[in-house]
């Protein structure tokens, strides 16, 4: 088969998309934003600055895919632009870190939500590690059996989080409606410093990430040329007003001092509980597991991708470019990721690998967002097709915004830096590695 059979339309996809976005850090983050920036204008504008940086990121990304519609999302953009080195470290980093280590946190986030909305003793981890491992390897396998079962699952899950979180804000807003006093009370920090709202907003930037993922499933997607810019444009904007809706409820319904008062992470609950009483806990607990399963399903499908294109080029092992002859799944990459997030889920290393995969991933959104730069030189943007407006502002806005942020986390975080720099580097002598096996570089035809 030259490619993977196209079988989905824009709803699926962008149910992936959204699911993708959507995990637990917009029902976490924000009682981090409380304590360190103490005003809730000013965290509502952080969320309104992160949604107009997606949006935009989502505008040039759309050209991106438009233009090239294949699998492998990133790793094809600069597999174009810059040639095999930077996409092969582009897909080391997906692998080790972008999916893998997060495909492994979600999961354990899962199973702790789980075990909120059903208490079970577990003085030795292992029920959470199964109920981890469970979800995981659900998704492996319906995702193995092609994008007609993975994208049957991925609508059900995502559908039925959006009506959930949907509920939530109407029942909030409900609830709150007349009720702005906290919202618009004075900041209980004096004067927020530059750096601790640059750091916010970082927070802010990372829940919003994930607008690149139809990218990533770009040759599972009929007319991709077409819908992929609505979708990622769309979509992003979908999640934008519903980050948004949620920061009124739960800035309205309790104080920036309660907020910020331990325990901090579970804003969702704290909220939940002043609105409803404490018993709701359990209902949010509920959604977030939603939430987060239907983020695991999305990074299942869209990971794999990579590398299967990466076994394509000859990058990596040929075995990996397999596609299953019945259901066109790339089954055995898919195997591969949840068999290295099952390894993380197991031995914990992963918490490691997210201090610094922020870093990382910084850098790769800036390499990727400038690829427009170079594709829009040569012949693979087509004029007639969608292009991002306001180019070369935009793009070069962004990729100065995503610079910032590697360069902030350079100063503030040098331990970190080196650790992300020794995972990226890592991947050189693997890449050469596999030149010698495979001889020289030859991209695959689409």
């Amino acid at each position: 088969m030259s490619s993977i059979t196209k079988k989905i339309g824009w709803f699926t996809a962008s149910c992936v998309l959204v699911s993708n976005i959507i995990g637990g850090g917009i029902f976490t983050t924000t009682g981090l934003m409380a304590r360190d920036v103490g005003d809730p204008m000013l965290i509502l504008l952080l969320w309104f600055v992160g949604a107009l940086f997606a949006l935009g990121g989502a505008m040039v990304y759309g050209e991106l895919g438009a233009a090239l519609p294949h699998a492998g999302g990133d790793y094809v953009y600069l597999r174009e632009a810059y040639g095999p080195l930077v996409a092969f470290l582009s897909g080391w980093t997906s692998f080790t870190i972008g999916f893998g280590a997060a495909v492994a946190a979600s999961a354990i986030s899962f199973s702790s939500y789980a075990l909120r909305v059903v208490p079970i003793e577990d003085e030795e981890g292992w029920v959470a590690k199964g109920l981890s491992l469970s979800l995981l390897w659900i998704a492996t396998i319906l995702h193995c059996r092609g994008v007609g079962a993975g994208g049957r699952m991925q609508l059900l899950l995502t559908t039925t989080k959006v009506v959930a979180i949907g509920g939530l804000i109407l029942g909030g807003l409900a609830a709150v409606a007349g009720h702005w006093d906290h919202l618009l009370a004075r900041p209980i920090v004096q004067q927020s410093t530059l750096g601790t709202s640059a750091i916010a907003l970082v927070i802010v930037t990372y829940c919003y990430l994930g607008w690149n993922v139809a990218g990533y499933i770009a040759a599972d997607i009929a007319d991709a040329r077409r819908i992929l810019p609505k979708i990622m444009i769309g979509g992003t904007a979908f999640v934008a007003v519903i980050y948004l809706l949620l920061n009124v409820v739960y800035l309205s319904a309790l104080s920036i001092t309660e907020l910020a008062s331990e325990p901090i992470v579970p804003v969702a609950e704290k909220a939940a509980a002043a609105l409803w009483g404490p018993q709701s806990g359990r209902l949010v607990a509920a959604v977030l597991c939603l939430s987060i399963a239907g983020a695991v399903s999305a990074m299942t499908w869209a990971g794999p991708r990579v590398y299967w294109a990466m076994a394509r080029d000859g990058m990596i092992s040929p075995w990996l470019a397999r596609l299953h002859p019945r259901t066109a799944a790339p089954d055995r990459a898919i195997v591969f990721q949840s068999l290295w997030a099952s390894m993380l889920i197991l031995s914990g290393t992963f918490e490691q690998l997210l201090v610094y995969s922020g870093l990382v991933l910084s850098l790769f959104l800036a390499l990727t967002l400038s690829t427009i730069f170079r594709l829009r030189s040569t012949t693979v943007v087509d004029p007639s097709q969608y292009q991002a407006p306001f180019y070369p502002l935009l793009p070069a806005t962004l990729v100065i915004g995503a610079a910032a942020l590697v360069i902030y986390s350079l100063i503030q975080r040098p331990t970190e830096s080196l650790y992300g720099a020794a995972t990226v580097l890592s991947g050189i002598p693997l890449y050469y590695f596999w030149r010698r096996r495979q001889g020289p570089y030859q991209s695959k035809p689409r």
